[in-house]
């Protein structure tokens, strides 16, 4: 049997997870992180996207993160999401429109327009889009 570490995921609204993982993967600031038993202590900002974990049981879940920070302990792994849901909630059409209107509102640039908002909206339906393919490729295109 794998080593286990307990692992939390939350966000402002709800707690997603909490239990024993044998890994976890993410989307650190500086690239993917793959987390064990006995990782080094670690703080890192995530970026929007999936997070992958194995829990005990070998089970695979999915969840997308807006973004937040990723805490490594001794014997903790605890995720802080500023919004997370997972991967099955995900609407691949409100996602895909998103993306549309982003692209678009960038391509269209009429007066007021703000890019930071419009570029970060796009970002967040790319990364919703990214969790949903690692959703099908979990359920070997079932979905």
């Amino acid at each position: 049997m794998a080593m286990t570490v307990h692992c939390d995921i939350v966000s402002a609204e709800q707690s997603l997870f909490s239990g024993l993982v044998e890994m976890l993967v993410a989307s650190g600031s500086q690239g993917e992180l793959g987390i064990t038993f006995g990782h080094a202590a670690l703080l890192t900002d995530l970026k929007p996207g999936p997070v992958r974990i194995i829990k005990q049981d070998g089970e695979e879940e999915i969840y997308y993160l807006s973004g937040g920070f990723l805490e490594v302990q001794p014997n903790r792994i605890s995720i802080l999401a500023d919004s997370a849901l997972r991967a099955d909630d995900l609407d691949e059409a409100a996602a895909l429109e998103a993306k549309k209107q982003a692209e678009s509102d960038l391509t269209n640039q009429t007066g007021e327009f703000d890019y930071s908002r419009a570029a970060s909206q796009l970002a967040a339906a790319a990364a919703q889009l990214r969790t949903i393919e690692q959703l099908r490729k979990k359920m070997g295109g079932k979905k």
